[in-house]
């Protein structure tokens, strides 16, 4: 079954637990080298997808291809070329950091003791941690454990990266070293799999996103498809709301959302008003020209197409903090 462009690739996959139906018929298809980002609301089967990659949880029915091999039947030789962060990281408190990615690296018997001390040394410096080498972790902010359980997916080098919320807890700048921080990975070759709530952050890290919903996959392909798929909409600033409503209207779009007060520095006495695409495309300039020859006082003018965070909400119904 198994497809070598894919780093993950899922067929039918199926997990209950008794009469409730978790993930049901999954198809994932993740392409090798790409950040692939996997959104859903809280209890839309992510977690219970990626423990079953990672061969945590045994599936119900369907198949897993992983890294060219069959899960968990090729677990042996495909699981040392993955490293994985799934539901928070788990640490000795009272050893430091250092100690404890040591500890877990001589757990692993497939890592070479003699270069033991420079990869560890090596994977604190990537994620920000060498300064907290030495500090035992329980002294650790949160955020500082979401990046020390990184530092443990990378101690040795992976084909494959799954990540389930890795910017937990981080503030701002530590959000923006783990963006990095996986952006030079995949321009490495690494494939990295990242389940996350934080839509940004998705938008501007992943090459491809799929959205789960009810255990089931509703979307998936590359992101600029994704947005694709939504409603493009004409976003007009004037102190003439009701002429540029009617000139819209004309011009086919649908213009049954209010005006509203325009932000951004407009002038006082502006609204926006805001058009959605019909059938037929958005030609931008057809749309200012007939704009202006109504004489609609034009002061901001712009076609935008649908954000990640419209699409989401279309896909699944919800927006996520939704009660388990």
């Amino acid at each position: 079954m198994t497809d070598t462009a894919l780093a993950i690739e899922t067929h039918d996959l199926t997990k209950s637990f008794g009469t409730q139906l978790a993930v049901n018929e999954v198809n994932l298809a993740v392409p090798r080298g790409s950040v692939f980002g996997f959104l859903g609301p809280n209890g839309s089967g992510k977690t219970t997808t990626i423990r079953m990659l990672l061969g945590l949880a045994a599936a119900t029915s369907g198949d897993i291809g992983l890294l060219g091999g069959r899960m968990p039947t090729d677990a042996l030789s495909v699981l040392p070329r993955v490293g994985a962060l799934v539901e928070g990281p788990a640490f000795y408190p009272f050893l430091s950091g250092r100690a404890n990615l040591i500890r877990l690296d001589s757990a692993d018997r497939h890592a070479a003791s003699r270069t033991r001390r420079l990869r560890v040394d090596s994977a604190l410096d990537r994620v920000g941690l060498s300064h907290a080498a030495t500090k035992k972790a329980h002294a650790y902010s949160l955020g500082m454990k979401q990046r020390l359980g990184i530092a443990n997916a990378l101690i040795t080098p992976r084909d494959l990266l799954i990540l389930d919320e890795p910017s937990n807890g981080l503030d701002p700048q530590g959000t923006r070293e783990v963006r990095h921080l996986i952006r030079s990975l995949a321009a490495d070759g690494t494939t990295v799999f990242v389940s996350s709530h934080l839509l940004a952050e998705v938008e501007q890290l992943c090459s491809h996103v799929a959205v789960m919903s009810a255990g089931r996959l509703v979307a998936q392909g590359t992101l600029d498809d994704l947005r694709a798929e939504g409603a493009t909409r004409v976003e007009v600033i004037t102190p003439d709301p009701e002429l540029a409503r009617e000139v819209l209207a004309r011009l086919a779009l649908d213009t049954s959302g209010a005006p509203t007060p325009a932000e951004g520095g407009a002038a006082p006495d502006s609204a926006l008003v805001t058009a959605l695409a019909g059938t037929s495309p958005i030609v931008p300039e057809a749309v200012a020209q007939a704009l202006v020859e109504a004489g609609v006082r034009v002061r901001g003018f712009a076609v935008v197409g649908a954000t990640l965070e419209e699409r989401f909400v279309a896909l699944t119904g919800e927006g996520f903090d939704v009660a388990e």
